[in-house]
């Protein structure tokens, strides 16, 4: 327990118990966030009239010089960074002028906006690289708009697109995930300061000038919402969640299609590791990182979620122990998205055999979207015509390449009346990779025409996210810049007029 606050209704409290309790380790990256805070309702408090002008300017030069100083409080010595910071004050100053420091405020309402201010950051640098990776998977889509990899279904062959068709599912998952960021920021963007430690308080303060100095958009009006509302928290984890499936997946399938058996793409030598005893190998490590990370982010989620369930309203200290969930699993994301960023540039991709296509059939679907089209087979009769024929050329150890119009004919009698008179040219034609893929000119399909239309406005997409981007940053810069320049401003018609009364000022 900070000494501060010993020595009133408590005499003392057990050392080992303060360090139980102590969440000073994890607050440390609050520790510029509880300044500004301190410093904006400092002025808020000179404004109305609630402190002089003597303490308010002595105040607002101790936090400054805390600021300027990167104060970094004693993980031993302290219990959070809210007493931290107020008795750093009180050194600097006197008890009868640091000792109004937390006029109309507690840790209660501080904590919850520290957390805030600091995630703002945090959010913006994650929206970075969001826009970092799926820039880099639409550069390379673009390398690839003709290259045929085969897609699977239960892990089995399924249907040929093209890698840059892949590439692109994941970029317009990843568009998802940085709306979802976009609408999360705003709830997080209100401030619950003036809240109190539950009831807000009976000085006339102004709540609105202290959330403007902070750069939030409004206030978090109740003051019970607002220092008991985790939910911004497990929304935030939520998404971040939601975000490390994406990359988990994105991880697993590079995993498989770098293995020998499917040899889809090869990995660069600095991505990967070799084995201690087997020289051959060529392990893709960071993607199994990658593939890890989700499942401690998903982990972070359900631990926080699981301790705010059970809680009682306003404020309980339960409450600490879910912050270090939140740094944890941002921390563990943007790490994946770097890397992933980072690789993706530099795969080799491999065209799909000719061969490997055919033995594994996946022109099938093709054929009977054939026999439909041409020969008015209802589809489910063209399916059931060309799954027998797959059959019968896997029971007589035989591909698509030897496939004849024979073959379909007697096969096709023993389903339907229709006659199917096929060419080897419409064979040839209808199992050709390449022309399968062009003919799916869908929107959204994987013919590179309708990809490269794709990636253009994909494109487009990801510089409007920029401009959005930028806007959100260049508003907290200006209300920064507001501040300081309002700090100056105190302190500049208070610097001839008051001789502070502590040299160390």
């Amino acid at each position: 327990m900070s000494k501060l606050l010993s020595g009133g209704r408590l005499k003392s409290v057990r050392k080992d118990i303060s360090l139980f309790t102590s969440s000073i380790k994890d607050d440390l990256v609050l520790s510029n966030a509880v300044i500004n805070i301190n410093r904006a309702h400092v002025m808020m408090l000179m404004e109305e009239k609630i402190i002089d002008q003597f303490t308010g300017v002595s105040l607002l030069k101790a936090l400054t010089s805390l600021l300027e100083t990167s104060f970094t409080p004693s993980i031993e010595e302290n219990e959070d960074i809210h007493m931290a910071v107020e008795e750093a004050v009180l050194q600097k100053t006197d008890e009868e002028t640091g000792g109004n420091l937390h006029i109309a405020k507690s840790r209660n309402d501080q904590i919850s906006t520290a957390i805030r201010i600091h995630l703002r950051i945090l959010l913006l640098n994650s929206m970075n690289n969001i826009l970092k990776l799926q820039k880099n998977l639409l550069d390379t889509a673009e390398q690839h708009l003709e290259t045929i990899i085969l897609q699977y279904t239960h892990l089995q062959p399924a249907q040929p697109v093209t890698f840059a068709h892949y590439l692109l599912s994941f970029s317009d998952n990843l568009e998802r995930s940085f709306q979802r960021f976009i609408e999360v920021y705003k709830r997080i963007n209100v401030c619950p300061l003036g809240a109190g430690a539950l009831a807000t308080t009976s000085f006339k303060i102004n709540r609105a000038m202290v959330s403007d100095l902070l750069g939030f958009d409004d206030i978090l009006e109740n003051s019970i919402d607002a220092v008991s509302s985790r939910d911004f928290i497990l929304e935030t984890l939520s998404i971040f969640t939601l975000l490390s499936v994406t990359i988990s997946r994105l991880a697993e399938d590079l995993i498989i299609f770098s293995s020998m058996d499917f040899n889809v793409i090869e990995l660069p030598d600095e991505f990967v590791s070799t084995s201690s005893i087997m020289p051959q190998k060529k392990n893709p490590e960071p993607l199994e990182i990658i593939r890890a990370n989700a499942s401690r982010v998903l982990g972070d989620f359900v631990s926080s979620v699981s301790t705010v369930k059970g809680l009682p309203s306003t404020y309980n200290l339960d409450f600490q122990q879910i912050t270090p969930n939140l740094w944890n699993s941002i921390e563990n994301v943007n790490a994946s998205l770097y890397v992933l960023s980072e690789i993706l540039p530099k795969l080799k991709i491999a065209n799909v055999s000719s061969d490997k296509a055919q033995n594994s059939f996946v022109a099938a679907t093709e054929i009977a979207n054939f026999l439909t089209r041409e020969y008015h087979i209802p589809f489910r009769t063209a399916h059931k015509i060309v799954g027998a024929l797959v059959r019968s050329l896997i029971a007589n150890n035989l591909t698509l390449n030897d496939l004849t119009s024979e073959m379909i004919q007697n096969i096709s009698k023993n389903i339907t009346k229709s006659k199917i008179k096929i060419s080897n040219k419409q064979i040839s034609d209808i199992t050709n990779l390449q022309k399968i893929i062009n003919s799916y000119n869908v929107k959204g399909g994987p013919a590179p025409k309708e990809v490269k239309r794709a990636l253009i406005q994909r494109n487009k997409h990801i510089t409007n996210n920029q401009n959005s981007l930028s806007i959100l940053q260049q508003k907290l810069l200006s209300a920064q810049q507001k501040m300081e320049s309002k700090i100056s401003y105190f302190l500049s018609q208070n610097q001839s007029n008051i001789k502070f009364k502590n040299s160390k000022l």
